[in-house]
């Protein structure tokens, strides 16, 4: 029966910043600040290791492979652990490791190597954090809040990683080239102390039949492939991962060689795509309660191909900054309603799988996206990367059109969860 719309519950229960979500919130907020040090800061270093864009995009490329080998393992582990534990035993680790980095920059030992060892080595970790995190959210705050719990998360990343760490990071790097590293070290370790603390009980588990790992990552895959609406939006997510990667990867030539500009204008550029972010924030559970997650979602991927358009066809600072900040905005629409949505049609002891099912599916082809960026850019000029995220955006949103049309009915499960029952 064609025609009728998707709909999910986009109703915004009464959120409180009591229960834990206010510590795992400052603890998310934190982490985010350093993290955007450093994600300022690889790009810039790299570029002083060498000039050549597919080493450049290596980088990016080995920050996104680990979900592919590893994402899945990490879903199926976040659902049978305890999701707290296993969150803040990840944030020490990974605040050891950028350390340890801090101290090899600072000694001079920097070199393309260890940054791809680096990138590989968070993200790897990251699958399980990143699975837990997304299965504890729901355990903390009601199952109708979910979508205002999300906005406000992703906001106030956005806050502290954009707005508040980016114009940080060409002061740091002038001061010395491994503070942004010791800053994201120390913001791990107060992140995994805070997670650490959160007061809640040991987490309950259904009875069910011993499985294998294997098993587990089969059964997050078929409910995955079950859902009409949650298949098609990661297909829609691949396609726009696959951009994103290519456009992330490239965009410091972009900055300092397309456009001539310097650190300060990469900086800005940053900050321009996180303040896009925070005013996405408050508009996504409104857009959603206007036209649905999934309308929403076409919404804020057509905007975004045509913000791509703007910033590779108009070679002009303002023209990359006003695109970068539609960016941003409509990209804050589509990730909060994107895990809303997984969230919310997940059966609750299933969380963990099904979100790295989508995680890894979803972002398979951001690796292959990055090195795709810096083939583009070596062959087409450095605006090709963008002009090429644009085509891909446009086929993302051609891809969502017949899920935002589909009958999927919506049913409540005894645990809260809201699970989609549709033709296949």
């Amino acid at each position: 029966m064609a025609g009728v719309a998707i709909e999910e519950r986009t109703g915004e229960g009464a959120l409180t910043w009591r229960g834990g979500f206010g510590r795992l919130w400052t603890a998310a907020v934190i982490s985010r600040f350093g993290d955007a040090l450093r994600a300022s800061a690889l790009p810039l270093i790299a570029v002083r290791l060498t000039d050549d864009p597919l080493a450049i995009a290596s980088v990016t490329a080995c920050g996104y492979l680990p979900w592919l080998l590893f994402g899945l393992l990490g879903g199926a582990l976040a659902d049978r652990v305890d999701q707290r534990r296993a969150m803040w035993a990840v944030d020490t680790a990974r605040g050891l490791l950028v350390a340890g980095f801090a101290v090899a920059v600072a000694l001079g030992h920097a070199s393309m190597p260890l940054l791809l060892t680096l990138a590989f080595a968070l993200t790897t970790l990251q699958t399980l954090f990143d699975n837990a995190a997304t299965a504890l959210l729901p355990v903390l705050v009601p199952g109708d809040a979910l979508g205002g719990a999300n906005a406000r998360l992703m906001t106030g990343q956005q806050i502290a990683g954009g707005l508040l760490a980016g114009p940080f990071v060409p002061l740091l790097l002038a001061a010395g080239a491994f503070l942004p590293f010791v800053a994201d070290a120390g913001t791990y370790l107060a992140a995994a102390a805070l997670v650490a603390s959160l007061r809640i009980g040991p987490p309950r588990r259904e009875h069910r039949p011993a499985s294998t790992l294997r098993a587990d990552v089969r059964d997050g895959l078929r409910v995955l492939w079950r859902d009409r609406a949650l298949r098609a939006v990661c297909l829609a997510t691949l396609l726009c991962n696959i951009g994103m990667g290519a456009l992330i990867a490239t965009l410091v030539l972009h900055v300092t060689r397309w456009l001539h500009g310097g650190n300060a204008e990469f900086a800005a550029a940053m900050t321009a795509y996180s303040a896009g972010s925070i005013a996405g924030g408050f508009l996504a559970q409104r857009m959603a309660r206007r036209a649905g997650r999934v309308r929403a979602l076409l919404l804020g991927g057509a905007v975004q191909t045509a913000a791509l358009l703007l910033v590779g066809g108009v070679r002009h600072l303002a023209a990359l900054l006003v695109g970068m900040l539609l960016l941003g905005a409509m990209g804050m629409v589509w990730n909060v309603n994107q895990v809303t949505l997984m969230q919310q049609r997940s059966p609750g002891p299933m969380v963990g799988r099904i979100a790295a099912a989508f995680r890894t599916a979803s972002t398979s082809g951001a690796p292959l996206g990055a090195l795709l960026g810096g083939a583009v850019g070596r062959l087409y000029g450095l605006n090709g990367p963008a002009l090429f995220t644009a085509a891909l955006f446009a086929l993302a949103v051609a891809t969502l059109i017949p899920a935002s049309r589909s009958d999927v009915s919506v049913g409540a499960p005894r645990d809260g969860a809201v699970t989609a029952h549709g033709t296949r």
